[in-house]
């Protein structure tokens, strides 16, 4: 594999991790840039100090660099991140005595505010659906708002929602599913309406 990446290419996942664990500085820079945003975004989930999530990011990316000769070859990078930047606030939250060292990953809130997007709307009644949409989304219960947001904002699959949040996959498919069936109760509107929010609200 080449030491340097070429600016006219554009690399996936797979190949920039790889690249970056060889020593490829750029690799490395190119991972940093692609997901900086999604993790601050998903830290201030859970603390409201933006400050201390952008340390946790950071830190989480100058680990990755410093012991990259003992990562996996094969990790699905976005969802490693993901849990990685969990992982990382709650040992944060643990040190300023936030929570209880006894507290596991479970016990961090997710604070995340749904909001789908407004272009999305095309008409009066859309707009109501939309707003009552917004406010089940907020009232389910914390650990099913952060299944959802992993699913459908980042995309991940139902085995890699599961590796964020350190659960197994019947777990996840759980809560994912208990989800989907309140707001289905509570919001009433058309499904593939449903559908096509949720993927959009990023």
């Amino acid at each position: 594999m080449k030491n340097q990446i070429l600016h006219n290419v554009v690399l996936d996942d797979n190949e920039l991790w790889l690249a970056m664990k060889a020593g490829d500085e750029k690799a490395f820079s190119t991972l940093f840039k692609r997901y900086y945003s999604y993790l601050i975004r998903y830290g201030n989930s859970f603390s409201p100090f933006s400050e201390k999530t952008q340390d946790c990011v950071q830190d989480v990316f100058t680990d990755i660099w410093v012991y990259r000769n003992s990562l996996s070859d094969t990790v699905v990078v976005k969802a490693y991140l993901l849990s990685c930047v969990r992982k990382r606030i709650v040992r944060s939250k643990e040190r300023d005595k936030v929570f209880n060292k006894s507290k596991s990953v479970d016990a961090i809130a997710f604070l995340f505010d749904f909001s789908v997007e407004q272009q999305l709307i095309s008409d009066e009644l859309t707009e109501g659906k939309v707003k009552h949409l917004n406010k089940v989304l907020n009232f389910l219960p914390a650990r099913q708002k952060e299944a959802l947001f992993l699913r459908y904002h980042h995309g991940l699959s139902v085995d890699e929602v599961a590796g964020v949040l350190n659960v197994n996959y019947q777990s996840a498919s759980n809560l994912l599913h208990r989800a989907i069936l309140y707001i289905r109760k509570e919001w009433k509107g058309s499904f593939v309406l449903l559908i096509m929010l949720l993927t959009n609200w990023i």
